[in-house]
């Protein structure tokens, strides 16, 4: 599949986009579309997958644009997601999900751009959950505007599959932390944005659609889970939080679900 041809004169700057896959062979097809209709050419597109038993490779091998695709066993999400980053040339990284796609196909376009400006080392934006079966429509809208790392002991961080930082950053201040199950994620978060502080910039951008479900969201269980790992994470770098105060974090959510929010 061929990228779109509209595209900017400047695309010096590499984006390293890390999609990990296992049995998705449902979903990836949308998620590797809306990388290859990007108008900015210069990304660098990984698949990591984990040995997958359905058509998910053969789906993979159908886009031209992908630059790395490793297929092997491994040790859950995390473990795949630090074997993409470990191949990334990228300047910036971010991830895309096998179930998520890009929002518009000037999104990494629009992301440049503001990279341009000030070359933060990390920039983070939306993201929204849609419908299944009509991808136009807006189940929840994750806002990242209000972030601040003072917000980790309540349980909220900017949207994870938003985020695009420096990839020399990763090797300097390490990867996911494969001991958590589903908290990874926030657990690394905080160690850039908190611990290491390092420059960050929130765009005004919607970025990335979402399936919804996902790890965090599927099981009762699953938030149990989610938020014992983040009081853990967050003692892990000096922050005193518990699962009263995260807890706190579900009437927000109500506001995520007002009808037809636009960017």
């Amino acid at each position: 599949m061929q990228r779109n041809s509209r595209e900017p004169t400047d695309q010096t700057l590499k984006i390293s986009i890390i999609t990990v896959t296992y049995n998705s062979a449902s979903t990836v097809s949308e998620t590797l579309k809306s990388v290859a209709q990007q108008d900015y050419s210069n990304i660098e597109h990984i698949i990591v997958d984990g040995s997958s038993s359905d058509r998910t490779l053969a789906i993979v091998h159908d886009f031209s644009h992908i630059s790395h695709v490793l297929s092997e066993p491994d040790k859950g999400m995390y473990d795949a997601l630090n074997k993409g980053i470990n191949l990334a040339t990228g300047d910036y990284l971010g991830i895309l999900n096998s179930d998520d796609t890009l929002h518009k196909s000037s999104t990494i376009t629009d992301l440049v751009r503001e990279i341009k400006k000030d070359r933060k080392d990390a920039y983070f934006a939306d993201i929204r959950f849609i419908k299944p079966k009509n991808r136009e429509a807006t189940l929840r809208y994750y806002s990242s505007a209000h972030f601040h790392p003072k917000k980790f002991e309540f349980g909220y961080m900017p949207a994870h599959p938003s985020f695009y930082m420096k990839r020399e950053l990763f090797q300097k201040h390490g990867l996911y932390e494969t001991n958590y199950t589903i908290a990874a994620d926030y657990e690394l978060l905080i160690r850039y944005l908190f611990t290491h502080q390092v420059s960050y910039r929130y765009l005004h951008l919607l970025m990335v659609d979402m399936l919804p479900g996902g790890l965090s969201n599927n099981s009762f269980f699953s938030r149990y889970l989610l938020n014992k790992e983040i009081v853990i994470a967050c003692a892990a770098h000096g922050i005193k939080t518990n699962i009263f105060k995260l807890s706190l974090k579900y009437f927000k959510k109500v506001f995520e679900y007002l009808p037809n929010k636009k960017i």
